[in-house]
C-alpha cells in the first residue's frame, strides 16, 4: 500500500524508503489535527530525528533542522514566521532539568513541540500530546504508529 493509499487509514503509516517520509509527514500532520505537542518513541536509530526533519520540511521550516542532543531544545522558524521547537530529552537526568529549560512554557506556547525520548519526562507530557512510535521494518521501511 502506498503512502497516498493510506490517507484514510489511521494506523500505521508505512514509509518504504526515506524518500517517502515527506508524504508520511503530511499524512501525520493531517491526522494530528490541532495537537501541537508530539512525543516520539523509538529505539536509537529508528529514525526519530530524520522523521522530524521531514515534518519540519512539510511545515515550511527554513532553519537547519538537527538533533538538539546537547542543547536539549532547538528552535526553528517556518517560512511564515512561526516557531517550531525540537527537544531531545535523552541526556536528561531527571524531569527537573526539563522544567529548568521551561518545557511547560514551550508546551503552552501553541507552537509545534517535537519531543524525542519523552519517556524521560512522563509526568510533564501534555494531556493531548500525540504519541508517535517509530520502528524499523524488515526491509528498512519506517513504521509510524500512533
Amino acid at each position: 500500500m502506498s503512502i497516498a493509499d493510506q490517507a484514510t487509514v489511521a494506523h500505521p503509516i508505512i514509509a518504504p524508503t526515506l524518500a517517502d517520509l515527506d508524504a508520511a509527514a503530511r499524512q501525520l500532520l493531517t491526522q494530528a489535527g490541532t495537537r501541537r505537542a508530539w512525543l516520539f518513541f523509538g529505539e536509537m536509530g529508528a529514525g526519530k530525528t530524520t522523521f522530524i526533519k521531514a515534518i519540519c520540511r512539510v511545515l515550511g521550516v527554513v532553519s537547519v533542522v538537527q538533533s538538539p542532543t546537547f542543547g536539549l531544545v532547538n528552535e526553528y522558524t517556518t517560512d511564515t514566521g512561526e516557531s517550531v521547537y525540537h527537544f531531545d530529552c535523552y541526556r536528561l537526568r531527571n524531569e527537573a532539568e526539563a522544567l529548568d529549560i521551561g518545557i511547560e512554557e514551550y508546551f503552552d506556547s501553541g507552537a509545534y513541540c517535537f519531543v524525542e525520548w519523552p519517556e524521560k519526562i512522563p509526568s510533564l507530557w501534555p494531556d493531548d500530546a500525540l504519541r508517535v512510535t517509530l520502528t524499523v521494518g524488515e526491509n528498512d521501511e519506517r513504521i509510524i504508529s500512533l
